[in-house]
């Protein structure tokens, strides 16, 4: 087994109703569906957005699409008109959740490193790395 960032098998988009955050996960390849449906379960992603979500995460399984959807409410301080949270309205959410580090087979990983893109962060030697 070897550990790959998410988004290196799947694309996602986030958004939000109220104080509450949507979170839909889409495999890259139909094949590697299975893998996110024992990967990401409601507590793993629980657990990677830790106190910032106050709400229990439920997770919505769509196979004819590939696809999770998670619902994370309690997530955005009271919304987008009541907080002083900088992404009050869940945008990047899909972008936090894409970083997180996912064990996949090693025939897997080996298909898949690359694959997706995580915004540049700056390295303290002045060069571009990815994160």
């Amino acid at each position: 087994m070897a550990a790959v960032k998410l988004v290196e098998l799947a694309h996602a988009r986030s958004g939000d109703k109220g104080d509450v955050v949507n979170i839909g996960v889409v495999a890259y390849d139909p094949e590697h569906y299975p893998l996110l449906v024992q990967a990401l379960t409601a507590a793993r992603v629980q657990e990677h957005f830790g106190d910032i979500v106050q709400g229990k995460v439920a997770r919505y399984e769509l196979p004819n699409l590939h696809a999770l959807n998670f619902v994370l409410p309690g997530a955005l301080g009271g919304g987008g008109t009541v907080s002083l949270m900088m992404d009050a309205q869940g945008k990047v959410f899909s972008t936090a959740l894409l970083r997180m580090d996912v064990e996949v087979p090693d025939e897997v990983a080996g298909r898949v490193r690359g694959r997706g893109r995580l915004p540049q962060s700056p390295d303290p030697n002045g060069e571009d790395t990815h994160g």
